[in-house]
């Protein structure tokens, strides 16, 4: 018997893609479904982008059949546009409201005999139609389970022996810890614990020590092992693709920024710093802002400009000691860096469509995209650059992720293991001892 999902608007915004994800069953989209994605498809962000693919596939569909009475699918399903006028039952809801008469179709469905299933990604969605006695369920396409989310180091007891060797040699080769490219094996002495030695694990998974040369970067020094293992993904030009995952304060945008300050000022690897992040405020937005794309962007890029203005502090930066023959104060610094295209910063809206060659990119606050943002920006990667990933998962702003579902935790799963990719999860805060405290226990 073929089950019947009946799906909210937002799951549709959120994957386009998500009418094709229940083969052999039949797909229902209420028509106050199709009447919310005509409001969005106007937008021009992903939410308008998403509505509006989606109701190309179905302007499509039409080809084979009226969409009210249901048309086949390739996967073996069937989508079907329910009409809610004088078909629906009364739940008992306020059927002025799109969400409820949503409800309602489920409800009815369920009423006449059918296998009833509401997807949404609403929560209060959810608990209203378990409420009515509907099964429910959140779109897990494109989740993970970010509570055994890959965290890219992980301690290994080992024989005295084997550090031994490890320190002897250049590589060690020890497959039986099943070592996964680009992850970080602290091996620890099975009979000692307070001998150990720190190894990163190369493209033919054998393991090798970490470069001294990263030992400080941009005269910043890292203050735990984890943000020691950082410096050394943010420095290889191997690794075009790194994600760091962490809580306030525990160094992410400050060692993604010096690595890139290092890498585009000093090593001349790259021909610019491009930072971005998106544009999500965190409680009631203020509104709009005064003033050309960058006096905008100011507002928002605050955080980058106050790393800056730490990194760029005097003493720091200095290349064998010797500064750049400049007394500018650190502003001015900044804003030499900006007005010289050293340091772009950019709204992901912008990025769509672009090619992006020789940078070193710096996405900050990735939590708030989906997995399919995640994807358009990496695709925007061009010849010889590099992407850095950041943020942390519990502080997501977007109503529509959480901690499974957000594009950071998803890319950090699905690219494990790639050569081309690595991941560092910070959990120590070095910022101050409150902040600290606060990413603990409030």
């Amino acid at each position: 018997m073929k089950k019947y999902f009946v799906l909210d608007t937002n799951v549709l915004l959120h994957n386009a893609d998500s009418i094709n994800s229940f083969a052999d069953n039949v797909i229902v989209l209420p028509m106050s479904v199709i009447e919310e994605l005509d409001k969005f498809k106007s937008h021009n962000d992903e939410l308008g982008r998403n509505a509006r693919r989606v109701i190309r596939q179905l302007d499509q569909l039409r080809d084979r059949g009226r969409l009210g009475e249901g048309v086949a699918l390739d996967n073996g399903g069937t989508l079907q546009i329910f009409t809610e006028k004088d078909r629906c039952l009364d739940p008992g809801l306020d059927l002025s409201k799109s969400d409820n008469r949503i409800l309602a179709v489920a409800y009815t469905l369920q009423q006449q005999g059918e296998t009833v299933t509401f997807v949404s990604k609403d929560i209060n969605a959810r608990l209203k139609a378990d409420a009515l006695g509907l099964a429910v369920r959140d779109f897990e396409k494109q989740k993970v389970n970010f509570d055994e989310l890959y965290r890219g180091h992980r301690e290994v007891p080992v024989a005295p022996a084997v550090i031994a060797d490890f320190s002897k040699q250049d590589a060690l080769d020890l497959p039986a810890i099943e070592p996964i490219a680009n992850e970080f094996i602290q091996l620890v002495n099975q009979d000692n614990d307070k001998q150990s030695a720190l190894a990163r694990v190369g493209d033919d998974h054998k393991l090798l020590h970490l470069n001294p040369v990263f030992d400080a970067v941009w005269g910043i020094k890292p203050r735990n092992r984890e943000q020691r293992m950082a410096f050394e993904l943010l420095m290889d030009p191997a690794v075009t693709l790194v994600t760091m995952v962490g809580q306030a304060g525990t160094g992410k945008t400050l060692l993604a920024l010096a690595a890139a300050l290092e890498n585009v000022v000093h090593l001349k690897r790259y021909d610019r710093i491009l930072v971005s992040r998106p544009i999500i405020p965190l409680g009631k937005d203020i509104g709009y802002l005064p003033g050309d794309k960058d006096e905008k962007l100011a507002h928002w890029m605050q955080p980058i400009f106050d790393n800056l203005n730490y990194l760029l502090a005097d003493g720091r930066g200095k290349k064998n000691g010797r500064g750049n023959g400049v007394s500018d104060t650190t502003r001015q610094k900044v804003d030499k860096l900006v007005s010289n295209h050293v340091v772009e910063l950019e709204a992901l809206t912008y990025i769509r469509g672009r090619s992006i060659p020789r940078q070193y990119v710096i996405v900050d606050e990735a939590q708030n995209l989906t997995p399919h943002e995640v994807k358009t920006i990496i695709s925007r990667a061009g010849e010889g650059t590099k992407m850095v990933l950041t943020g942390d998962p519990y502080q997501i702003d977007n109503p529509y992720l959480d901690s499974s579902s957000n594009g950071l935790a998803y890319t950090v799963e699905r690219l494990k293991g790639q050569p081309f990719h690595g991941h560092i999860t910070l959990s120590r805060s070095e910022r101050s001892p409150l902040a600290a405290a606060a990413a603990q226990y409030l």
